[in-house]
């Protein structure tokens, strides 16, 4: 396979795989940590590494990302607290195998189903992106706007509690995208006559604000918490026993690929499907579902980290992130000078080797640290919040300014750390705001474009509209909105209970 033979040169590389380690080791600390997430960490990684070479930056970034992702298990099990969204259905059981003792034997689980999950998601996209460049190759402008504008709409449908404020926020960000110089006119647009906007809203400082500085606010309105930690018994599990669940976890694995390659759907999506699927298919589990079966933790766990690979499939291959953290991973590359596309795998093969290299080398220091570092860890996520907030802050205010060395940069972190936080509190999700914000800019550029291509050929709803690409994408597109407007949802639920 030549995306195996790309790897080995990475794999050897010493100072690769120490940068990959050292992201798996702060992936493992901050995931753990209740009120610290992939995305705020991804996002301050990128404000250390942007002056990096790009293979050095995404071992990083790809160690802590694939980690981060496993490591929220860990508060979830042991204080009941998720340290991701991802992990909040781990902690359905998890928590509860705790309480009896077994806290030991839910990390085991969670480890290694996090493990086998990652691993499947990530051979997924080694095997899967060629066929979707080819398919790629075929979009037109139209398209690239219309599969922007589905990404944004399942956001609304998938990635908050209601549609319509998920489309809210998706439109916010999309409206944030377009302050700057115009693309095609060159003039000032939407900034007020403030000079520092004119480049447009800096990827970075927005990122640290409505990840980092947010989380802060959050917490500090929150108040303390913090639960109880509950102590760690070593106990002897056979890994026969374990892996008696692995095939059915391959169900799982295909379940969050899946949606992890459905823009804006996310890990959340992914881990509460496959948790429903095993309610359904697993007639004899080790205890009921909700008070301590091995099942749930297999499932949760499986399905949401198999979503790393899957997210990374549309941000590859068509330049739409699969969820917050490739939304932030996307700006990496933005700021390396790389363009994720249908043409990503001809002119950059390095890069994407690079990121297959460093995400099953975070797959390999997952199992270790997860088996040797996670049941040692109890105390590390109950830091004190008087200690914690004030880092994280001084964190963020230093990745901000880092960016370009301005104070503005600062002051636009706290500006959208504090809308983060006012979102939040509304009941809106940030994660469309930082879609919205990656694909404002093509969004705009390629509608232009398509306009303008069409104005001049005979018949202009033809040529916009005409291809079977772009009425796939449409469809798909006015089909998600008129399956969430809230009379069908009402007539679809009414159907569902008369059938039942």
């Amino acid at each position: 396979m030549d995306f195996v033979r790309g790897m080995l040169p990475y794999v050897v590389d010493l100072r690769f795989v120490l940068l990959c380690l050292a992201g798996a080791v702060a992936g493992l600390f901050v995931g753990a940590i209740p009120g610290l997430s992939v995305s705020m960490a991804t996002a301050l990684l990128v404000s250390v590494t942007y002056t990096w070479n790009t293979a050095d930056a995404l071992a990083a970034i790809m160690g802590v990302y694939v980690v981060g992702v496993f490591s929220g298990a860990i508060s979830a099990i042991l204080i009941n607290i998720p340290g991701a969204p991802s992990s909040v259905v781990t902690t359905l059981d998890g928590y509860p195998m705790a309480r009896r003792g077994e806290a030991y034997r839910a990390l085991l689980y969670a480890t290694v189903y996090s493990f086998i999950g990652s691993v499947f998601g990530l051979l997924a996209l080694g095997l899967l992106a060629k066929p979707m460049t080819a398919v790629a190759l075929k979009f037109q402008p139209m398209d690239y706007f219309l599969l922007a504008l589905f990404g944004l709409v399942t956001v609304g449908s998938l990635g908050a509690k209601s549609f319509a404020k998920g489309l809210v926020s998706a439109l916010l960000g999309v409206f944030l995208a377009l302050i700057g110089l115009d693309s095609v006119v060159g003039t000032p647009r939407l900034t007020f006559g403030i000079q520092s906007l004119n480049a447009g809203i800096a990827t970075v400082p927005a990122l640290v604000g409505l990840f980092g500085f947010a989380e802060v606010l959050s917490a500090a309105a929150d108040g303390g918490a913090d639960g109880e930690v509950r102590g760690i018994q070593k106990e002897r599990v056979e890994i026969k026993t374990v892996l008696k669940e692995f095939w059915r976890s391959l169900y799982y694995c295909t379940i969050g690929t899946f949606v992890g390659a459905l823009p804006g759907a996310g890990t959340p999506v992914a881990a509460f499907l496959a948790y429903g699927e095993a309610r359904r298919i697993v007639k004899k589990p080790s205890r009921p579902f909700g008070e301590g079966a091995v099942e749930g933790i297999v499932a949760s766990e499986s399905a949401n980290n198999a979503c790393i690979g899957g997210a990374l499939i549309p941000m590859l291959t068509l330049a739409v992130p699969g969820d917050a953290v490739t939304a932030i991973i996307l700006s990496v590359f933005t700021i390396h000078g790389l363009q994720p596309g249908p043409t990503f795998l001809l002119t950059s093969a390095d890069s994407f080797s690079a990121i297959l290299a460093g995400g099953l080398l975070g797959c390999v220091f997952l199992l270790i640290l997860g088996l040797l570092v996670a049941p040692r860890i109890s105390r590390v996520v109950n830091i004190p919040r008087r200690i914690l907030l004030p880092i994280v802050t001084v964190l963020c205010v230093i990745g901000a300014y880092a960016c370009h060395n301005r104070l503005f940069d600062v002051g636009l972190m706290l500006f959208f750390g504090l809308l983060g936080f006012l979102l939040r509190r509304r009941g809106y999700s940030v994660a469309p705001v930082t879609l919205g914000l990656v694909l404002g800019g093509m969004m705009d550029a390629n509608f232009r474009r398509a306009v303008s291509l069409a104005s001049t050929a005979e018949q202009p709803l033809a040529a916009l509209f005409g291809r079977p690409i772009t009425v796939i994408l449409l469809l798909l597109t006015l089909g998600t909105i008129v399956a969430n407007l809230p009379a069908v949802r009402r007539r679809l639920s009414k159907r569902k209970e008369n059938q039942i």
